[in-house]
């Protein structure tokens, strides 16, 4: 019995087509993260040296405000920035949680990108309701805090300025060519190839005759994401979740970012797209969405609160992919998430980066809970 139930799925499913399918997806997806990474990256790099110094950024009473809008900035260079500042004292504790509430790291992307799966309204109007249900919750817990005097008291401590720029290690490594030179200069070859077709998909238009080759372009950036993640991951260990001191170091950043989105955004929608379409059925799956949604608000939540960008982006890549995921589970993982900005937060004080991550998973639970009710 066994035996004939494998030969079944052998027959039915291709492993080939299915992995070719969910490259070509991903690959959509990057076409988009990159034209939004790589402009978040330069705009960050342009205005990165208006937001240093130790100098208090404005009135105490506008930090809330400050940070709000700095988290909301696509990607991980808003609390990138809000790290580096409370670390000098420019900005409030207040003003600190805000920028981690609002962040979806570089989940964002992945919601703003679209593929032949994804309805691009939809995903513009989700990611408009999870950021303006953060912008809210981040201005009422910004100012609880900084009026309740939390962490109020800190001791000054030295700059951080350094930590705003690139650190590629001091020893040159066997893959630091690949990914310096080859790998990076062929995923920002194969992201100007696809932008112009990504523009054209915004308004449900195509490239016609380029419409083969841009399908074999999606499967390569996917898999050249895939081994630049891994070697300088594991391997090369280049990243340091932070901007440099010129445009080149900033678009590496933006490339490493680009592939890292890459790489989760196919794992999930290969996972995803398995266990519905081939283990469980899309019909029974939707019946099981139907009817837990409640449990599912409080796992993305859990999902959004591990540190780094992984989770928020394969809770994104799953709203993206699966049918009646709701807008609330979004929401609780949207607020647990602080994406990269964290790494910096617990490098130079543990004690406030652990209070952001446990205060901003409890009002995730809370706010994905109240919007559930009300229907999102």
């Amino acid at each position: 019995m066994k035996n004939n139930w494998l030969g079944v799925l052998n027959m039915e499913f291709n492993l080939g087509n299915f992995i070719l399918r969910n490259l070509e997806a991903a690959g959509v997806i990057g076409g988009y993260v990159s034209i939004s990474i790589i402009g978040v990256a330069l705009i960050t790099y342009f205005t990165q040296d208006k937001l240093k110094g130790s100098r208090q950024l404005g009135p105490k009473w506008m930090h809330p405000i400050f940070g709000a809008l700095l988290g909301a900035i696509p990607g991980c260079g808003g609390t990138i920035v809000t790290s580096a500042m409370y670390k000098n004292h420019n900005i409030s504790f207040g003003g600190l949680l805000a920028a981690f509430i609002t962040t979806l790291g570089e989940g964002s992307f992945v919601l703003l990108g679209a593929s032949k799966d994804s309805d691009v309204a939809s995903n513009l109007e989700a990611f408009a309701i999870v950021n303006l249900v953060g912008l809210l919750t981040a201005l009422i817990l910004g100012y609880l805090v900084d009026i309740l005097g939390v962490r109020s008291d800190r001791a000054k401590s030295s700059s951080v300025d350094d930590r705003l720029t690139y650190r590629a290690p001091g020893e040159k490594m066997l893959f630091g060519e690949f990914i310096e030179k080859y790998g990076f200069y062929t995923v920002l070859a194969l992201a100007i190839f696809l932008a112009p077709g990504s523009i054209a998909a915004l308004w449900g238009g195509s490239i016609l005759a380029i419409a083969n080759l841009t399908v074999w372009a999606t499967i390569a950036l996917t898999l050249l994401s895939i081994v630049y993640y891994v070697i300088n991951e594991f391997i090369y260990k280049g990243h340091d979740c932070s901007y440099g001191t010129d445009v080149k170091s900033s678009v590496l950043h933006a490339v490493f970012d680009i592939t890292m989105v890459v790489t989760y955004v196919f794992v999930g929608l290969f996972l995803a797209n398995f266990i519905i379409d081939e283990l469980v059925g899309p019909q029974r799956f939707d019946q099981w969405m139907n009817s837990s949604t409640f449990a599912l608000v409080l796992i993305a939540a859990l999902i959004g609160v591990t540190p780094g960008c992984g989770g928020m982006i394969s809770v994104t890549a799953a709203f993206i992919t699966v049918p009646n995921f709701p807008i609330a589970a979004l929401i609780a993982a949207g607020i647990a998430t602080s994406g990269d900005g964290i790494f910096p937060l617990l490098a130079e004080n543990r004690k406030d980066g652990l209070l952001v991550t446990g205060i901003s998973l409890v009002v995730a639970v809370v706010v994905g809970y109240i919007t559930l009710m009300l229907g999102f």
